[in-house]
């Protein structure tokens, strides 16, 4: 008839003295202290083999499947050793495991943060530039376009301005500027070409530049007309720049031009 362990209730074969769990004697007294598993079993404790994974996975923390390997194997080892009634040992190794694996998980962890932080600030840091780069870009090609509306106007007094940007094009040379500006997301428009008289020349023309992509885009519009005055809305809008847009001011226009790369047809 088996019997059941009094130390850890584990079951014991028909003869059996020894708890192979506990290493209990079942024919101890309750009182009489629980039996040293080297004595009972005639071997001495054995050593985790996950707590010594889990400390080697620790040592080499600094790769991240080893730290996290250190924290697995250590917690494992430790219920392991707290379930083993003393049969393994290596408890000291699990928790240096655990603690070198929870270093190196919170190391990549805070690389991890970093490089996210980095890459946020390279994103606002790139769009900063974009937008000052597109506006001194920008200034710059509507006061080209000023400037070859008066000449085209000077050499065809009895047509006056055009709303054609391909006649400026051939005839003043402003395709890289158009071009250049296209490639940062913009729009170029002539447009609101009005005649003197019901027959005479073309008095007043509007160039408005936008975004291609208002709703997504941060880049603001731009504006100008025969007066040669240039001003921009914030948000984008071609509309609200000829309403209510800003001038520029003298150093906003006056600004250097920037360098840029030469365009590719």
């Amino acid at each position: 008839m088996s019997s059941f362990c009094l130390g850890c209730g584990n079951s014991l074969a028909e003869g059996e003295r020894y708890c192979g769990a506990c290493g209990r004697d079942s024919q101890a007294s309750p009182a009489t202290p629980r039996v040293d598993p080297s004595v009972a079993f005639g071997l001495p404790p054995e050593t985790s083999g996950k707590a010594v994974f889990s400390l080697v996975s620790g040592i080499l923390f600094l790769l991240l499947p080893f730290s996290v390997c250190a924290v697995v194997f250590g917690h494992l080892s430790l219920y392991d050793i707290r379930k083993s009634a003393g049969r393994l040992t290596g408890r000291g190794m699990g928790i240096a495991g655990i603690i070198l694996g929870y270093v190196g998980v919170a190391f990549f962890a805070g690389l991890i943060g970093l490089g996210i932080y980095s890459g946020h600030k390279q994103k606002q840091i790139a769009a900063k530039n974009l937008i000052t780069n597109s506006k001194t870009s920008v200034v710059s090609a509507l006061r080209t376009v000023n400037t070859a509306e008066i000449a085209y106007a000077q050499q065809h007094r009895e047509v006056g301005y055009t709303c054609s940007l391909s006649e400026l094009k051939d005839a003043w040379g402003i395709s890289d500027d158009l071009e250049y500006i296209r490639k940062q997301g913009y729009v170029f428009e002539l447009r609101g070409c009005t005649n003197q008289k019901a027959s005479g020349r073309v008095a007043k023309y509007t160039v408005v530049v936008y975004p291609s992509v208002v709703v997504k885009s941060s880049l603001p519009a731009y504006c100008s007309d025969e007066s040669d005055v240039i001003r921009v809305a914030p948000n984008g809008s071609a509309e609200d720049c000829l309403r209510t847009g800003s001038q520029l001011s003298e150093d906003d226009v006056n600004r250097p031009r920037l360098k840029r790369p030469p365009v590719t047809h």
